[in-house]
């Protein structure tokens, strides 16, 4: 039996190494870092290769010294037989049909805790289980980036991108093009208007509403909405419009003072001295002008600086105002000022990264798959919201 998932791939190389002598035992074995390197794969595959050898007694893993070679070797025939793979050099994996490299393209702007990383783990899980290999670019947000991301990844012979567009008011002509060309492509997070290319969203319109009509049931009726620039950005476009939606199906008008959407620094390459503190400054003085009890923040980050401004001013969270925002990391930051447990909107990473691998899949297959997939979305209360003070 060939192997069929990557990490297979590094665990018939070893036994066939140990078999022809060029491992022994009490050898050290390349970490999961260089394995991941020559082998192309993730940390992650590479992790489970040296897991799956440990409990197969080929290997023994110390913290702080590294993997090594048992002294006293099992059967390895035995042991190849029983993990169902053949111990011989590795050879092509099984792919999905349409597969020609086994090779998928994974282009986003940066990923962390608060979002990102888990629709990144789905994506290489999903990539791996269909016998494919993950090759991930980072454009951190700049559209030049992405652009040499997508061509490179293209001229290598990738079957199929995923692709998590930069936020920006041009789209970037080397994607579109991707796009009428028919390349197998699909977008995450975010969709581009007026391009047909799949993409795997959230409904964020509906995400915001419930967020916003949260606070109403509440008893809130003046809400501001803290954003960075929205045009030209589908995800924010739609929070806004959930937001002012909301309140207009309550007869509450989503007048514009109400409305902070310039602030700059929490995008990627923008996280820096001078921005942070011109939106802290654009920050105070919006919170002083506006008379509200609650704000809706479109970003985690955001919500941080916010709460942080509140806090400055000696706004008391939830008593004198309420906080609610998207996407807080899986374990809750505690931050200097004494950050409250944020009522948010959950986006399901997982899910969405399993189904841009899916209709990855499904392109490659020749199937037609509707242009836009909504994943679910959970709203999540913390203590940051409360009853609208009398």
């Amino acid at each position: 039996m060939t192997p069929h998932h990557l990490y297979e791939r590094i665990v018939a190389s070893m036994l066939d190494d140990l078999k022809a002598g060029r491992l022994r035992p009490g050898d050290r074995v390349p970490s999961e870092h260089a394995l991941a390197q020559s082998f192309e794969v993730s940390r992650i595959t590479s992790r489970r290769a040296l897991e799956v050898l440990a409990q197969a007694s080929v290997v023994e893993r110390s913290q702080g010294r590294g993997t090594f070679v048992v002294h006293d070797l099992p059967d390895l025939e035995r042991v190849g037989a029983g993990l169902g793979i053949n111990p011989e050099p590795a050879g092509a994996v099984q792919a999905a049909p349409g597969v020609r490299s086994g090779l998928i393209g994974l282009v986003l702007p940066d990923f962390n805790d608060s979002y990102g990383l888990q629709l990144v783990y789905a994506i290489e899980e999903s990539c791996t289980q269909a016998g494919l290999d993950l090759i991930l670019k980072r454009t951190y947000g700049l559209r030049g980036n992405e652009e040499r991301a997508i061509a490179g990844l293209v001229a290598r012979g990738v079957d199929g991108l995923i692709v998590f567009p930069v936020h920006g008011e041009h789209y970037n002509p080397v994607l579109l093009k991707t796009v009428l060309n028919d390349f197998p492509l699909v977008l995450v997070d975010r969709y581009l208007k007026g391009i047909p290319a799949q993409a795997v969203v959230t409904d964020n319109h509906a995400a915001a509403a419930a967020l916003t009509e949260h606070l109403i049931e509440l008893g809130h009726r003046e809400i501001a909405f803290v954003s960075p620039p929205v045009e030209n950005t589908s995800t924010l476009e739609e929070r806004f419009s959930g937001w002012s939606s909301a309140l207009s199906r309550h007869g509450l008008l989503p007048r514009p003072e109400l409305i902070l959407s310039n602030l700059l620094s929490t995008l990627p390459t923008q996280f820096q001295p001078d921005n942070i503190a011109a939106d802290q400054t654009l920050l105070e003085a919006f919170v002083r002008s506006v008379e509200v009890t609650a704000f809706v923040c479109v970003e985690y980050n955001l919500a941080l600086e916010l709460v942080a401004t509140l806090q400055g001013l000696g706004r008391r969270i939830p008593e004198d105002v309420s906080v609610a925002c998207f996407d807080v990391p899986h374990v809750p930051l505690t931050s200097p000022h004494g950050l409250p447990d944020l009522t948010h909107i959950h986006q399901n990473e997982l899910d969405m990264g399993r189904t841009a691998v899916e209709r990855i899949l499904a392109r490659l297959r020749g199937e037609t798959a509707p242009t836009r997939t909504h994943v679910p979305f959970e709203l999540v209360q913390g203590r940051s919201t409360s009853s609208a003070p009398i």
